[in-house]
């Protein structure tokens, strides 16, 4: 299992954010046993500057910290990025910031004190949800990564444009929640102006490649995957 670590980390980029020096170093430590480039900050303030400034694949952050807690650091990250992977390190004096970070969309949590069993667990579930080449829309509808295809039943392969298959890959990494129309036009259209004609002609021409129906619109909100298992 640790061989499978190894090599679908190789290449992410991780930030650690502890406050207490013999914690983080021991972490960090363990760290770089599984990630070519590990950052590490002791507190909010400098966790931001170096989010900013590296934008790692993955952060993991402790709640209770000086200048800047975790919450408030998640906060920040999440009014601009919804897609970073944020693992929080909590204790049971913790529990009144879980409910506020649940609602931040927290990818993780993990309970003090981190062994490497609790940090493994969470690297699985980051490359569950991550790495693989393709992603479950439904019991039968794959999202093939690399071929840019939808396969079904095992047999038909549906063949999709990039904006497409970027669009079904954001709804599912934001799945249960809406992804807004401002993130849609935010992440698909990039510098490009996304008018509400393009958004629905996208959307029908979308739909009607799809075999069955997993996208459904939140009026004057945005759109979520209809996951069906």
């Amino acid at each position: 299992m640790e061989k499978i670590l190894l090599e679908k980390l190789k290449d992410i980029s991780i930030l650690c954010v502890e406050d207490e020096d013999g914690i983080r170093e021991v972490i960090v430590n363990t760290l770089k046993y599984y990630f070519k480039d590990v950052y590490e900050a002791c507190d909010g303030e400098e966790a931001y500057d170096m989010y900013l400034e590296y934008k790692p694949k993955i952060i993991l952050s402790d709640i209770q910290m000086k200048n800047m807690n975790g919450v408030e650091f998640v906060k920040k990250v999440r009014s601009t990025d919804r897609h970073t992977t944020i693992m929080m390190l909590t204790a049971h004096s913790n529990e009144e910031y879980l409910m506020e970070l649940i609602n931040l969309n927290i990818n993780h949590f993990i309970l003090k004190p981190l062994n490497l069993k609790k940090l493994n667990e969470a690297l699985y579930k980051y490359i569950n949800e991550n790495l693989l080449d393709q992603i479950a829309l439904s019991s039968n509808l794959f999202l093939d990564l690399h071929k840019r295809a939808l396969l079904y039943n095992d047999k038909e392969e549906i063949s999709l444009r990039k904006r497409e298959k970027d669009f079904l890959h954001l709804l599912y990494e934001n799945k249960n929640q809406i992804v807004s129309y401002t993130q849609i036009e935010e992440e698909l259209w990039l510098d490009k102006e996304m008018t509400s004609h393009a958004l629905k002609s996208f959307i029908k021409d979308l739909r009607a490649k799809l075999p069955i129906n997993i996208i459904k619109n939140v009026s004057q909100e945005g759109y979520t995957l209809l996951l069906k298992h």
